[in-house]
């Protein structure tokens, strides 16, 4: 009888406990969908789906998040793919993932910003409990999924009027033990061109989900794949692989990880942006080097006479240029990155 209680209590005390994210509770080896819940305020209510997959086995809490720009298709595609993909009994610890933060800009595929209140939904952490529907979302996200995570992984890509290249965020905070941990997952998601943001000034004011999750302390990157509103194979694909790749590297899944060998780190980038409104040309695309003073595209006005060429302001690698026609002044035409030997 001793024997059979030792077992027993062994054996609960590897099995993971329930677990509740808004409405969704799954129990150990199972899943759940559910909502997170966003009452009515200063504007509309809405309810963010959220997907809990709790393995048979203990282990860390890996969120993942998508959609805060709602017409980023393939990286909302991609989780979730993941999501049907992953076998809960095979998985030690707890996916919680974020699907489509933005539905408002999905519904009504609005690049960029939420329509209800015209504001971006990552750039707005850790939110406001009675702000508007964009803050009041960064607010139960915050309390709900970053606060409750070990890691996060936040997932982008080229918006209706973006073309970009596959590429991910690696964080330098200063936290030597964050940065490593953070920087042994950009490697195992594989992609390889790395751009290095220098996160080590405090944070003042709002900020976007994976900056704030640094400021809690929590390891995490930021991948970005497709191109104006694409869904090709290919970029769904490299996100579910490099996901289930970073969740071999931290022991969630069984199975080797061959981190990427030689990725391109990108220091620093420079945003280009348009003077004046116009129609955008572009003569270069991702991925193509660069340099100082080289013409990436053009402006004509509404009649087709070229009023503009467009210089890259630096040496280096495209990272993304416009992918359609319309530019008003303001708009981004272009990032140029600068290759690094090292981070």
């Amino acid at each position: 009888m001793r024997n059979i209680l030792l077992i027993g209590l062994l054996c609960g005390a590897i099995q993971a406990a329930d677990v509740t994210i808004g409405t969704a509770t799954a129990q150990a080896g199972k899943r759940a969908n559910g909502f997170i819940r966003v009452a009515a305020a200063v504007d509309a209510a809405t309810d963010i789906p959220v997907i809990v997959i709790n393995g048979a086995k203990t282990g860390p809490k890996l969120a993942l998040t998508s959609g805060a720009h709602g017409t980023e298709y393939a990286s909302i595609i991609a989780i979730e793919k993941l999501a049907q993909t992953v076998d809960p009994a095979g998985l030690s610890g707890t996916l919680i993932i974020l699907p489509l933060i933005n539905v408002a800009s999905f519904l009504q595929k609005v690049p960029h910003l939420n329509p209800v209140d015209g504001k971006n939904m990552n750039r707005l952490y850790p939110g406001k409990a009675d702000g508007t529907q964009s803050e009041r979302t960064s607010w139960a996200i915050t309390k709900q999924v970053l606060e409750k995570c070990d890691y996060l992984i936040d997932y982008h890509g080229g918006d209706l009027d973006e073309n970009l290249r596959k590429y991910s965020y690696w964080a330098d905070t200063g936290n030597e033990k964050m940065d490593e941990i953070s920087r042994g997952m950009v490697l195992a998601f594989g992609l390889d061109h790395i751009i290095i943001q220098r996160n080590r000034t405090p944070v003042t004011g709002t900020t976007n989900v994976s900056r704030h999750a640094q400021t809690l302390g929590k390891p995490c990157i930021t991948v970005e794949a497709g191109h104006a509103g694409t869904t090709h194979a290919e970029d769904i694909d490299a996100l579910v692989g490099g996901t289930l790749n970073v969740m071999r590297h931290l022991k969630m899944l069984a199975g080797q990880v061959t981190p990427v060998a030689n990725p391109i780190w990108i220091g620093r980038y420079a945003t280009v942006t348009s003077e004046q409104d116009g129609m955008f040309y572009p003569l270069v695309q991702p991925e193509a080097y660069v340099k100082q003073g080289m013409t990436i595209g053009y402006l004509t006005d509404y009649f087709g006479e070229k009023i503009r060429d467009i210089t890259s302001p630096m040496s280096g690698v495209v990272i993304y240029v416009g992918a359609v026609p319309s530019m008003k002044k303001g708009d981004n035409i272009a990032y140029i990155g600068e290759v690094v030997d090292h981070p």
